[in-house]
């Protein structure tokens, strides 16, 4: 006889969920793993940098000379010495008065053997008034020194070139004569306001600052800014005669105007016999100065005295 199942058994195996096999790798905890592993990817790679870039940023730290700016090259040819070598080399070189005489001079400036290159003909040449005037470098150890020399009375130059090995020096080949140094063109001078009313009370400062220069020295502290001092010309050697011209300008360059730098024309005595250069007056000689003043409130006093530069066609 067949068994009759309970109703109520079988309505409460239908509310009852299935169960289902769990699949492998299913489920949140696959994702935790993988975020782990992400984790610790992140941190290893971190921790290699941190180290590996300075081993590596310090394996290519460039070198310290690489370092240094580049700044531009400099010889180190010895001017002072050629320039002196190439002046005696002229003098002998160009002093034919005793051909003999000049070869065994000439000896001691060029290479055994090359003296025969710089033969000329007796009395053919003759130099004075010899100066350097150049000294061009070529590199450390070439340079022409050029002598400006009167050579058989017109104004000449000479190259000379001078090689140098450490501190020692020789002719490295023939001279070569050329045309003398070009005489410079001055240029307009520059003109600016002048104070008039500063150049009026300056006068008397400067005429009495002059005299005292030339003659009595022991006054000189009188006109001389206090904490300065001013070397004087040595006695009896020039006579304050006049301050013939005095130029102030109306402003000082460098912005404060109780500093001045004033022109001053100024004519001395000679001593008794004496002439002036340059055509002058007999027993007279003019020339120009640069003296800083200094206003103090009072009265100017002098700061500092130079040649002044400029002074034809000012």
């Amino acid at each position: 006889m067949a068994k009759v199942r309970d109703r109520a058994d079988d309505d409460h195996d239908l509310d009852a969920p299935r169960t289902r096999t769990s699949r492998a790798g299913s489920g949140g905890r696959w994702w935790v793993g993988v975020g782990r592993v992400l984790l610790w990817a992140f941190i290893l790679v971190v921790v290699f940098n941190g180290i590996w870039f300075p081993i590596r940023n310090g394996f290519s730290l460039p070198s310290a000379s690489s370092a240094e700016p580049d700044t531009a090259e400099t010889t180190s040819f010895p001017e002072t010495s050629a320039a002196a070598f190439a002046l005696r080399f002229a003098d002998a070189y160009l002093d034919t008065s005793d051909p003999e005489s000049r070869q065994s001079a000439l000896a001691a400036f060029v290479p055994e053997g090359e003296t025969g290159a710089l033969n000329l003909p007796a009395d053919s040449l003759t130099g004075t008034n010899l100066t350097v005037v150049a000294v061009d470098v070529i590199d450390d150890h070439n340079a022409r020194v050029v002598v400006r020399a009167d050579v058989n009375g017109e104004p000449m130059s000479l190259q000379v070139p001078v090689y140098s090995d450490d501190d020692a020096l020789v002719l490295s080949g023939r001279p070569a004569l050329m045309a003398a140094p070009a005489q410079a063109a001055l240029p307009e001078g520059v003109s600016y306001e002048t104070d008039e009313q500063a150049a009026e009370q300056l006068t008397d400062t400067l005429s009495g600052f002059f005299e005292v220069y030339a003659e009595e020295a022991g006054h000189l502290d009188r006109y001389v800014e206090p904490g300065v001092t001013i070397a004087p010309l040595p006695a009896n050697t020039l006579e304050f005669n006049e301050l013939s011209d005095i130029t102030v300008p109306s402003r000082s360059s460098n912005g404060d105007d109780d500093v001045r730098q004033v022109s001053a024309t100024v004519v001395w005595s000679l001593p008794s016999g004496a002439s002036a250069e340059g055509g002058g007056e007999a027993g007279q000689m003019v020339q120009n100065y640069l003296v800083t003043v200094v206003d103090s409130g009072n009265e100017w006093y002098v700061r500092d005295i130079q040649g002044a530069p400029h002074s034809f066609g000012g």
